[in-house]
C-alpha cells in the first residue's frame, strides 16, 4: 500500500512540474507567424461585413482555373469565410478554368492569359457565347525554382540571364557545367550533371506567360523549338523534360530526394511558401534580381493596359508585357505579369443566377482588391496597382448592371486598404517608389551575391530597405558599402574581394561538384562563394518553440525522474527490511 502511495506522489510530482513548464513556456498558439497555407481564422478589419437587411444573403459560388494564382486566392478565401462568404476554388489550370467557364460548369474561372479564341492546335477557345469580362486579381512574376547541390550543399545564388534560360528550355543547354552557366555566375563552376527541366503538362497560364516571353524576348530560340512563332499553354517536351499536371506538382518534383539537377517555372510564391531558392535572372540593366512583390511592382510600371475599347470584352483590359520584358530600372523583374479573374455579366447566367451569388462575387472581388491585396507580398505575390484596381471596380459594376438587387455602396479607392497607392494621393505607385535598388553584388561582372534567394527580402545594399520581417532593414549583403545599384545608366562596378560570394572564383569537382579550391591560388574556398550557409528551410517560430518545449520536458525529465526512481527504490528497500 506504501509503496502504491508512493508510486502515486512520484507521478504526481513529474506531472505538477510538467503542468508549471508549460504554463511558463509560451503557447504554440501564441505564435503570431501565420502557417502556410494561412488559416482561416480571421478575415481581418478589410473583410466585408456580414449581410445587413438591404442586402442579399450570400450563396456558395464556385471557381476553377489558374494555379499561378490559387496560393493567394485560397488565402483570401480563407480570410473572407468567418463574413459567411463561401467560395470554392479547386484550381486545375488556366485553360480548364477558360473551358468550365464556356461549359457553363463554374461561376467563374482564373486564367493569366484570356480567351484566345482559337487554340495553338487550332480548336476554339471561346467564352461559347457566355456574357463575361475580365477583373484583374493580383501581379507576381514567373520565378524559376531548382535544386542544384555542391558536394551535399544546395546552392541557393544561382544566377542566369534569359538567354541561358530560354537555351536551358529549348534543350539547348542540358548540363549544369555549361560555360554559360559559369559566366552567369562570375566563373563559378557547378557539376556535370544533366539538367532536367520540369514543365507543366496540362493546359497551364504559367506556361502561357513563360512562352509569351520566350517568343517575344527570345524568339531565335523558341521558333524552331516551338515550330512556329506564338505562345502555347502546353508546353512542347523533349529530350529530359518531365511535366506535371499543377504548379504543386512541378514544386514537389523539384523538391523530391531525386530532384537534384531539376529546374522549374512557377509562381514566386510556391518556392517562397516552400522554402526554396529561385534564379535571379538578369534584367535589362545588367542586374540579376529575383521576383520579389518589389521587383514586380517596377516591372509592371512598363505594362500597358489594353484600354481602347471598353465595349469590347474579349480585348479589354488585356495585358501589353513588351514593355515590361525590356524595362531598363535596375530593379525590374523582366518576367512579371498579372492573372485574371473571367467573371459572368449576362443577366439571364445560367451559373451566377441569383442575386445572392452575384453579391457574393462582389463583395468576395472587394476584398481581394482592397484589403486582400495587402497580403500579396508575404505570399510571393505583388498587390495591383491603381489603375487595374479602378478597372475592376468599374468591370464588378457590371454585376449591378445585371441585377439592380446587388448592393456596391462605398466602393472606391479611398477607402481601398492597398498598400500600391495612398487613397489622398492615389496616382503614386508607392511600393515602386519605396523598392529598393539592387545589391551592387547582383550586377553583371560582379558577385554573385551570398544571400540566398526565395525569402521575399529584397536583395540590397541600401540599410533602409524594405523588410518582410517588419525591421525595416535589407538583407545585408556586405558589397563593400557599395550603396545599392547606381542610377540606371551608370557605368559597370564590382564587388569588393570582401563581399559575399566576392573572391577568386571557386572550383568544383565536375562529377561530385565538391568544392576543391579556387582558381588564382588552388586553396579552400568560403561557402558563401557558391552557396548561402543557412539550412534549406529555416526553422519556424513554431518549430523551435514546439521543439524548445519538448527538449525542455525532456531535461527536466532527465533530472527529475532518476532521482525519484532512487527514492521509490530506497523505500521499497526499506519497506522490505522493515517487513
Amino acid at each position: 500500500m506504501n509503496a502504491h502511495l508512493h508510486r502515486r506522489r512520484a507521478t504526481a510530482l513529474v506531472l505538477a512540474a510538467v503542468a508549471l513548464l508549460a504554463a511558463a513556456v509560451p503557447s504554440v498558439a501564441d505564435d503570431t507567424r501565420d502557417p502556410a497555407p494561412r488559416a482561416a481564422a480571421g478575415a481581418g478589419p478589410s473583410a466585408p461585413a456580414a449581410p445587413t437587411s438591404g442586402r442579399a444573403a450570400y450563396a456558395t459560388i464556385e471557381g476553377t482555373g489558374s494555379t499561378w494564382s490559387k496560393i493567394m486566392v485560397d488565402q483570401w478565401i480563407a480570410d473572407v469565410d468567418s463574413s459567411g462568404i463561401r467560395v470554392v476554388y479547386s484550381g486545375g489550370g488556366s485553360t480548364k478554368g477558360r473551358r468550365d467557364f464556356a461549359l457553363n460548369t463554374n461561376d467563374f474561372a482564373i486564367s493569366e492569359i484570356p480567351f484566345q479564341g482559337t487554340d495553338e492546335d487550332g480548336n476554339a477557345d471561346t467564352s461559347n457565347g457566355r456574357e463575361f469580362a475580365y477583373l484583374p486579381i493580383v501581379a507576381g512574376g514567373t520565378a524559376f525554382t531548382y535544386q542544384l547541390k555542391v558536394g551535399n550543399e544546395q546552392v541557393k545564388n544561382l544566377r542566369l540571364s534569359g538567354e541561358t534560360l530560354a537555351k536551358i528550355f529549348t534543350n539547348q543547354i542540358t548540363t549544369w557545367n555549361d560555360p554559360a552557366i559559369q559566366a552567369d555566375n562570375n566563373g563559378r563552376g557547378f557539376p556535370a550533371i544533366p539538367i532536367t527541366p520540369v514543365v507543366r503538362s496540362d493546359g497551364s497560364g504559367t506556361t502561357a506567360q513563360l512562352t509569351t516571353w520566350l517568343d517575344k524576348a527570345h524568339p531565335s530560340l523558341w521558333r524552331p523549338y516551338f515550330g512556329k512563332s506564338g505562345l502555347t499553354s502546353y508546353y512542347p517536351r523533349k529530350g529530359r523534360m518531365i511535366g506535371q499536371s499543377g504548379s504543386d506538382q512541378v514544386m514537389s518534383t523539384i523538391k523530391a530526394a531525386t530532384g537534384n539537377g531539376t529546374i522549374g517555372y512557377v509562381e514566386y510564391s510556391y518556392p517562397r511558401e516552400a522554402g526554396y531558392p529561385v534564379v535571379k535572372v538578369l534584367n535589362k540593366a545588367g542586374y540579376y534580381v529575383e521576383p520579389t512583390e518589389y521587383n514586380t511592382a517596377v516591372a509592371l510600371t512598363k505594362a500597358r493596359i489594353n484600354t481602347t475599347d471598353k465595349n469590347n470584352p474579349s480585348t479589354y483590359l488585356t495585358q501589353i508585357l513588351d514593355g515590361v520584358y525590356t524595362n531598363a530600372d535596375p530593379r525590374a523583374y523582366p518576367i512579371s505579369s498579372y492573372s485574371y479573374m473571367i467573371i459572368p455579366t449576362g443577366a439571364g447566367d445560367r451559373r451566377l443566377d441569383s442575386t445572392a451569388k452575384r453579391q457574393t462575387l462582389a463583395d468576395f472581388m472587394y476584398y481581394s482588391l482592397c484589403g486582400g491585396q495587402a497580403k500579396a507580398g508575404d505570399y510571393g505575390y505583388s498587390p495591383l496597382p491603381l489603375n487595374l484596381v479602378q478597372a475592376g471596380f468599374e468591370q464588378l459594376a457590371k454585376l449591378k448592371k445585371a441585377d439592380p438587387a446587388v448592393v456596391l455602396d462605398n466602393r472606391d479607392v479611398t477607402t481601398c486598404a492597398n498598400p500600391t497607392f495612398d487613397g489622398t494621393n492615389p496616382n503614386k505607385n508607392v511600393l515602386a517608389e519605396k523598392a529598393p535598388m539592387p545589391a551592387a553584388c547582383d550586377q553583371q561582372g560582379a558577385g554573385p551575391c551570398g544571400t540566398e534567394t526565395g525569402t521575399g527580402e529584397p536583395s540590397t545594399d541600401d540599410p533602409a530597405a524594405p523588410s518582410t520581417d517588419g525591421a525595416g532593414s535589407g538583407d545585408g549583403t556586405g558589397t563593400g558599402g557599395g550603396g545599392g545599384a547606381p542610377a540606371p545608366g551608370a557605368g559597370p562596378g564590382g564587388a569588393t574581394p570582401d563581399a559575399p560570394g566576392g573572391g577568386a572564383p571557386a572550383q568544383v569537382d565536375p562529377e561530385t561538384g565538391a568544392v576543391v579550391g579556387t582558381a588564382d591560388a588552388g586553396g579552400p574556398t568560403t561557402v558563401d562563394e557558391i552557396y548561402a550557409t543557412s539550412t534549406l528551410v529555416d526553422d519556424r517560430p513554431t518549430d523551435a518553440r514546439t521543439f524548445g518545449w519538448v527538449a525542455v520536458v525532456e531535461l527536466l525529465a532527465l533530472v527529475l525522474v532518476p532521482g525519484i526512481v532512487v527514492s521509490v527504490l530506497r523505500r521499497r528497500r526499506r519497506e522490505g527490511q522493515v517487513a
